[in-house]
């Protein structure tokens, strides 16, 4: 097979395999949606999800990506929630979820798939959230297009892209964050309201990012809107930023910017732009130098906030 018909055949394989319905998508920030659930019906050979509990998937179960299509080769992060019945599967809901999944990655090429990944284990988070997500993560060296089949789940599993990391602009791991005038209390920058939250704004908006970048010590800085967040992830993960922040002082400096610039959410705010983000909400958190060293998109929760900021 040629090269050029090899990319083609791959890109097919890609597309039949993330076949998708909408769900719980993010905010889109005018674009389409980025998560879905995928798969469904015809359950795989594995058996039953790999847990510690003892408890099966349902025979329709399908995967929801819970991640935007924005991974680059290296370390990945995956985070994954479930369906069924047309509907999440939540905490505390009539069907009861296992607290850990196994999956494999394969790698779709063309006519031919490739085991990449074996014996994945993904751990239940679930802290102050009505759904629970499965964390997976892994390192893939090779962009390219990939699917993961969870044991116990559709056969044909959720399709996703790895991209090299020139091809995607949002800042990585080992990526200098970019300085920004972020709005704070002393300057909104015409974002108004310039923090959504409820019944009063988060105290993270003290210092610029362009300020702290300036001071020497680790950042937590996430872009996301309390108000506006379809998947309601962004409120709890706020509330979450602010209580480690209590408990680690003035070892980090914590910064919030909203991602509108107005209350009616019709106008993509500034610090959205400038670190090229097509979904939100996303924390990134760097060394004292500047370079990100965790960025967390989409969905987690305060285990997972307190696992990348000590």
């Amino acid at each position: 097979m040629n090269p050029d018909h090899a990319a083609v055949s791959s890109r097919r394989a890609f597309l039949r395999q993330s076949r998708c319905i909408v769900a719980a998508s993010a905010t889109s920030l005018g674009i389409a949606s980025l998560l879905a659930a995928c798969g469904g019906g015809a359950s795989n050979t594995d058996g039953t999800a790999s847990n510690n509990d003892g408890i099966a998937l349902p025979d329709d179960v399908q995967i929801v990506q819970r991640f935007p299509q924005n991974l680059v080769v290296g370390p990945i992060r995956m985070p994954i929630s479930l369906a069924s019945g047309g509907g999440l599967l939540t905490t505390g809901g009539p069907i009861a979820t296992p607290t850990q999944l196994s999956a494999r990655i394969m790698r779709i090429d063309g006519e031919r798939d490739e085991l990449v990944v074996e014996n994945l284990v993904a751990a239940r988070h679930d802290a102050d959230l009505a759904t629970p997500y499965w964390l997976f993560r892994t390192t893939i060296n090779e962009p390219g297009f990939y699917s993961l089949i969870l044991a116990g789940g559709p056969s044909d599993g959720a399709a996703f892209q790895v991209f090299a990391r020139n091809d995607v602009a949002v800042p990585g791991i080992g990526d200098a964050l970019p300085p920004f005038d972020t709005p704070t209390f002393a300057d909104a920058r015409e974002v108004s309201p310039m923090c959504t939250r409820q019944p009063e704004p988060c105290p993270m908006h003290e210092v610029t990012l362009r300020e702290a970048l300036a001071l020497g010590k680790p950042i937590a800085y996430l872009v996301g809107t309390p108000a506006h967040c379809s998947t309601g992830t962004c409120a709890p993960a706020l509330d979450a930023l602010i209580a480690v922040r209590e408990r680690v002082g003035d070892a980090f400096t914590f910064i919030h910017a909203e991602v509108y610039s107005d209350a009616n959410a019709t106008t993509v705010a500034p610090a959205v732009n400038a670190v090229s983000m097509t979904f939100e909400p996303a924390l990134f958190v760097t060394d004292a130098s500047g370079v990100v060293t965790a960025r967390l998109d989409a969905v987690f929760d305060a285990v997972e906030l307190q696992s990348v900021i000590g």
